[in-house]
């Protein structure tokens, strides 16, 4: 794989899984490290191309892929040997998976004393929902975050799953095995990271649960600063059927937004006044209904009123600025964010499509030469 990066050289073991685990482990991938990603074998009558398919899956970049059928107990003592060879373990299982195979934390930091074991769940290795099933949405909502998005007297709204499985998940996940990492590498004592979702929804919330003990904050949706509730900080329809996002909390923002649209400054004194925001906002969406976007973000561009055009999917990568940094990339023929953040000394390589891993590699991981080459000849795995 590629090289580079501020984590060159850390050496990750992932037991593939779905949502926010693949993410964290990408995210460290993408910096340098090197992650080798335990996949299930392919299926009876599948080869494994049928199944590996690195041109589409975004999250799975960066990765060599090894196959594996753990119910085979070749296959499953060569994964345990991996884990001894791992700096970092990344799994995304329901608690009780990992251990019923005998690659629970007890038993790879018995023979891997180093080893941060990082865990990827919804709610938590024990409590009283640890086994249950659940998704983004079902953390999210739990966590009293997702009570907090939608228009006024309407239903909660779903925040595609940059929530939980991104921020909360994914995010939290390289996070705590950093700050693990580090521990680790200093004192010569792993650890488990014990990641949920649930957990991580809360804190990205700290904000809010600051502006409400300042009593900045009420309980009902879509009435407050950051929720749509402001007139300054919301989105409005142009006229032609697209959206403008404003931002324009601080006064001088303020004031230079209501003087691009033509509106007097002295007519909004008050500007934190809570009543008055449905009025505001109301003037303001006939206003923004005169003109296309094209039109309003030419005439607020350079203004600093914090206006920006609420793009789409395709539109993104092509904006001067994301073009200017190189925010996307093209991958396999699938667009897709660039590695973020930047680093000035280390600067992360640009990703690449995963790859089966070869005897070379595994060996390097501590593989007898004959396993290696009999694994990587068989990268369905399966066993006989």
């Amino acid at each position: 794989m590629a090289s580079g990066g501020p984590l060159q050289g850390l050496r990750v073991l992932e037991f593939a899984a779905l949502g926010p685990a693949p993410l964290g482990a990408m995210l460290l991938a993408d910096l340098g490290a090197q992650v080798l990603s335990i996949e299930r074998a392919a299926p009876p009558g599948r080869g494994a191309q049928a199944v590996f398919e690195p041109e589409r899956d975004v999250l799975r970049r960066n990765r060599r892929v090894l196959r594996l059928d753990l119910k085979q107990a070749r296959e499953l003592q060569a994964a345990r040997r991996l884990a001894e060879g791992a700096e970092v373990l990344i799994e995304g299982f329901r608690p009780g998976v990992m251990e019923r195979l005998g690659l629970g934390p007890e038993d790879c930091l018995r023979s891997n004393p180093r080893l941060v074991y990082a865990r990827m769940t919804g709610w938590g290795q024990h409590g009283p929902l640890a086994a249950s099933a659940g998704h983004d949405i079902n953390y999210l909502a739990l966590s009293g975050m997702l009570h907090a998005i939608g228009e006024p007297g309407g239903k909660p709204v779903v925040p595609l799953n940059l929530v939980a499985d991104g921020g909360a998940g994914g995010m939290m996940l390289a996070f705590g095995v950093l700050a693990a990492l580090t521990h680790a590498r200093a004192t010569g004592q792993g650890q488990v990271v014990d990641a949920a979702m649930a957990e991580g929804c809360a804190l990205l919330g700290s904000m809010i649960h600051t502006l409400r003990a300042m009593g900045s904050w009420n309980g009902r949706r879509g009435d407050n600063l950051l929720d749509g509730g402001a007139y300054f900080y919301a989105t409005y329809a142009c006229a032609d059927g697209r959206h403008v996002a404003v931002g324009a909390i601080e006064p001088e923002f303020h004031e230079r937004l209501l003087r691009g649209l033509g509106l007097d400054p002295a007519e909004f004194e008050g500007q934190h006044e809570c009543a008055l925001w449905p009025q505001r906002r109301q003037r303001l969406a006939a206003v923004f209904a005169t003109r296309s976007r094209e039109a309003w973000c030419e005439l607020f561009a350079g203004s600093e009123a914090c206006v920006s055009p609420v793009l789409d999917f395709d539109e993104a990568p092509r904006h001067p600025h994301h073009a200017a940094r190189g925010a996307f990339v093209d991958l396999g023929g699938v667009r897709q964010a660039a590695p973020a953040p930047r680093f000035g000394a280390t600067p992360a390589p640009l990703p690449r499509r995963p790859v089966q891993a070869d005897a070379e590699a595994l060996r390097a991981w501590g593989l007898d030469a004959a396993l290696a080459s009999e694994l990587a000849a068989d990268p369905g795995g399966g066993g006989d």
